[in-house]
């Protein structure tokens, strides 16, 4: 696994993109320091190519990485002007792009790639506007562009958790992401991560409010709300603030990291992907779960605060996590991804 991480220049204890491997009964190890780099706080893999994008959140950049060896990268062509505070990156599934968004301005930016992955542009997509406030005298606020998912038709999905929207997007060659249409979740909800279910539903755990809200495609190609439930059947505790989701590759359950209370939700999925259901909640084995990654029946979890990845086994029958079975040391880890 490719683990990235906040360094000193976000008060943080990594020095760039790590790299771990874990053995079939759930044992972790490190494999030392992949490459140096300020904060790449998140990553994705060029879907056919040994390539890996990694933002630099403090920054303001997006660059591409080369991998030279088991566990080694090195830097593949210049840093990419990025946004504020750009905290997450996707790959499109054919390697035609890479979208940032970032927290700080609320910027979506796509960059074309090479049949080489390496970046060839940059375009930023049109901004968020705040349908809570655009009509009313509330006081304005700012636009958090959060995450992206790619989904299978070739349309991106974006969150921006300052303006509670999920925004969709299409994708046309030389010109970048122009607006579809959006989806308005609750005000102060806070729409973070995605993940897509197998029946075509977007479930997205949201930082605020602690919750998962199910998105529907409709028959016209246009997705909406179809519900939200908490995360935890106990509810949110003060603090808290919802992560990351991901689910288990049989579709069966859901996972959202929440940091604060420390703890790994595990939910159900409904009505033939149609909704989620809370069923337990384990600690997650250290401090702040900032992300989380499901593999071949394991549980992995970055625990930015106590500066540890964690691994619990998946009870296949139930879906919930038991362990810690293991644990290693790595700096401020902020998020993981399989390198293979």
């Amino acid at each position: 696994m490719w683990v990235g991480s906040y360094t000193a220049d976000r008060n943080g204890k990594g020095e760039g993109i790590a790299a771990l491997s874990a053995g079939d009964d759930g044992q972790l190890a490190s494999r030392g320091l992949a490459i140096t780099a300020n904060s790449p706080s998140f990553l994705a893999l060029h879907p056919t190519l040994p390539v890996v994008y990694a933002v630099a959140e403090e920054g303001k950049t997006v660059r591409a990485y080369r991998r030279t060896g088991d566990a080694e990268l090195e830097t593949f062509g210049d840093p990419w002007p990025a946004g504020e505070a750009t905290c997450h990156v996707a790959a499109d599934p054919q390697g035609l792009f890479i979208v940032a968004t970032c927290w700080g301005d609320g910027q979506v930016i796509l960059y074309e790639l090479d049949d080489d992955g390496a970046i060839t542009s940059r375009t930023s997509a049109a901004a968020a506007v705040d349908p809570h406030t655009a009509t009313s005298t509330d006081e304005q606020r700012p636009s958090r562009a959060h995450s992206s998912l790619l989904l299978p038709d070739g349309r991106v999905m974006t969150t921006d958790l300052g303006h509670d929207l999920v925004r969709v997007w299409q994708y046309t060659p030389g010109e970048g992401l122009q607006p579809a249409h959006q989806v308005i979740l609750p005000k102060g909800s806070g729409p973070r991560h995605m993940a897509r279910h197998h029946s075509g539903t977007v479930f997205v755990d949201t930082e605020y409010s602690v919750e998962v809200a199910a998105v529907r495609m409709e028959p016209d190609g246009t997705y909406e709300l179809a519900t939200v439930v908490p995360a935890s059947a106990t509810g949110a505790n003060d603090g808290d603030a919802g992560a990351e989701i991901a689910l288990s590759p049989d579709g069966r359950f859901a996972y959202v990291g929440v940091r604060g209370s420390n703890r790994i939700c595990v939910l159900k999925v409904t009505n033939g992907g149609a909704g989620l259901e809370p069923v337990a909640e384990v600690p997650c084995g250290g401090e702040w779960p900032r992300h989380h990654l499901v593999r071949e029946g394991w549980l992995y979890v970055a625990n930015e605060g106590s500066d540890d990845v964690v691994s619990f086994k998946l009870d296949p029958a139930t879906g919930l996590p038991d362990g810690p079975v293991s644990r290693v040391e790595t700096g401020s880890p902020s998020m993981l991804v399989s390198a293979v």
